[in-house]
């Protein structure tokens, strides 16, 4: 982390200001070191991110897959605007609106579109509750104007009111109480801050899709065998649904009755992109704890619980929300 992270830090419990002590540098940043707040808390400084939770949580799975494949989703990776066409579509943002200003990434994964903002000049502050933070650092440490946190969206880590812009971008589904998540966003936005989001829509088809049938058993293996299944799996399943897929009229919905992500068609990626996209969603379907989708009608009412104005909520394939705050 830099020096100039601290006075957006606050203890998450006692929301008082934290005192950086016992720090080492690495140039400009500080690598290790401790945060402690004038009630005694200590939070740890590890890897150069500032640490608010424990190791061990609900998305240590999330953790396994972003730093399994740390660079997937990448667009610099990829070759193709993929997360650069879902995040300025979804936010309906621009990057001359983000350049130089500050920027929240929640629930930043491996900092996928943590680049994008990036790109646009954003100063980027990126937290995830899981050890995906390491692979967002990673994946990101040229650059000069992101900072990673590891926190806890119920208890963010920040001073309110210190964002221009907070995004949370397939994330607010995979919580345990997401109106409650979705609640912790908007205080972190200054007045005429701008918040985008997005989360699985909640439809009655859902039922007929076999990632419904399966979670109830597979949320409760151990992320590294489930993980390892995954992969051995997708190798078998992905050509299969490929197959399907590629049947006349009917077959872009027999494919979907094959428990694994296909992509073909949908972006433009190479075999082995398709692969690695196949396994990380595969396991992105099965693994999380929580699974929550929301319907277009509840995510506006969050959105007007929460004062904002310039409210917009459609389905985009998910269901996308923004706001601004007054």
């Amino acid at each position: 982390m830099k020096k100039s992270l601290l006075p957006l830090l606050q203890c998450p419990k006692s929301k008082s200001p934290l005192q950086l002590v016992e720090a080492e540098y690495n140039g400009d940043d500080i690598e290790s070191g401790w945060l402690v707040s004038a009630t005694g808390e200590r939070y740890a400084i590890a890897n150069g991110i500032p640490r608010f939770v424990p190791a061990e949580n609900y998305a240590t799975g999330f953790g396994l897959q972003w730093n399994h494949f740390r660079r997937t989703q990448l667009d610099s990776y990829s070759g193709h605007p993929i997360s650069s066409d879902r995040f300025y579509s979804y936010t309906a943002w621009t990057a001359d609106q983000l350049r130089g200003k500050r920027v929240l990434d929640v629930g930043c994964g491996a900092g996928r579109f943590a680049e994008i903002a990036l790109a646009a000049g954003a100063q980027v502050v990126a937290v995830d509750y899981s050890s995906a933070v390491d692979a967002c650092r990673a994946n990101h440490s040229d650059k000069p104007m992101l900072d990673v946190v590891q926190g806890d969206v119920y208890a963010l880590p920040f001073v309110a009111a210190s964002f221009d812009f907070v995004y949370c971008l397939g994330v607010l589904q995979h919580t345990p109480d997401v109106h409650a998540a979705f609640a912790a966003l908007p205080p972190m936005l200054k007045r005429g801050g701008h918040l985008a989001i997005d989360l699985y829509p909640k439809l009655k088809r859902n039922v007929l899709w076999p990632k419904y049938w399966l979670r109830p058993f597979t949320r409760h293996v151990n992320s590294n065998t489930l993980f390892a299944f995954v992969e051995r799996a997708v190798p078998v399943l992905l050509p299969l649904s490929i197959a399907l897929g590629r049947l006349p009229l009917v077959g872009r919905q027999l494919r979907k009755l094959i428990p694994v992500a296909n992509y073909e068609g949908v972006f433009p990626l190479s075999a082995k992109q398709l692969s690695e996209w196949a396994v990380l969603d595969t396991f992105d379907m099965f693994g999380p704890a929580y699974d929550s989708p929301q319907s277009v009608d509840t995510v506006t009412a969050w959105f007007v619980e929460a004062g904002l104005h310039d409210i917009w909520v459609q389905r985009m394939g998910f269901v996308v929300g923004r706001g601004t705050r007054d």
